[in-house]
Parts: structure tokens; C-alpha cells; sequence
């Protein structure tokens, strides 16, 4: 009885300890955001091409895991940069996934 007890215990605990809780983060914009700014669903515009539409996806799944979306035009394009260098690691994007993001991001400044 002892051993079961002590087996779901350190199941218990190991379980525990492999789960991650996703990181707050704060973005400090350059200006106060209005609430059109830090919708999370992003309209589709019509000029979005498959490529671009990649790239929204990739920001709105990625992205929204850990904290609010901001609309493309939220930071210019030289406040983005390293943004998206900082995030890339911590949302486990790859160099062509981030590219397709930036890609997303500069297309609707």
C-alpha cells in the first residue's frame, strides 16, 4: 500500500514539474494602445496572399499563447525587429516561421 502511495506521489510530482507555465510578457509600445490595437482576432484583408496569410497565422497562434496580439501597426518596423528576435526563442519559432511573421507584420504597416 505504501509503495502505491509513494509511486503516485512521484508520478504526481514528476508530472508536475514537466508542465510549463506559459512566461508573461510585457511589450512596452510606444504609444497607449486602444482597444481596436489589442484585439486578438485580426481581420483578413483581401490583398493577404497565401504567404502573408501563413505568416498571420503563425502571429495569432504563436503569439497569443503567452499574451495579448497587437495590431501590426502598434510599433513601426524598426520597433518590431527586436521584438520579434526576443520572442522568436521563447515561442519556439523557427528562422522561416519568424521570417513569415515579419513578413505578415511589415505588409501591414
Amino acid at each position: 500500500m505504501k509503495s502505491r502511495i509513494i509511486s503516485a506521489a512521484l508520478a504526481i510530482l514528476l508530472f508536475s514539474c514537466s508542465t510549463q507555465k506559459p512566461a508573461v510578457v510585457t511589450l512596452t509600445p510606444s504609444k497607449p494602445a486602444t482597444a481596436a490595437e489589442t484585439t486578438t482576432a485580426l481581420a483578413v484583408t483581401p490583398e493577404l496572399t497565401p504567404v502573408l496569410l501563413e505568416g498571420k497565422n503563425l502571429y495569432e497562434n504563436n503569439c497569443s499563447g503567452c499574451h495579448k496580439l497587437y495590431t501590426p501597426k502598434k510599433f513601426t518596423q524598426e520597433e518590431w525587429k527586436p521584438i520579434l528576435v526576443r520572442m522568436q526563442k521563447k515561442a519556439h519559432v523557427d528562422d522561416s516561421q519568424i521570417a513569415s511573421i515579419s513578413n505578415y507584420i511589415t505588409s501591414q504597416l
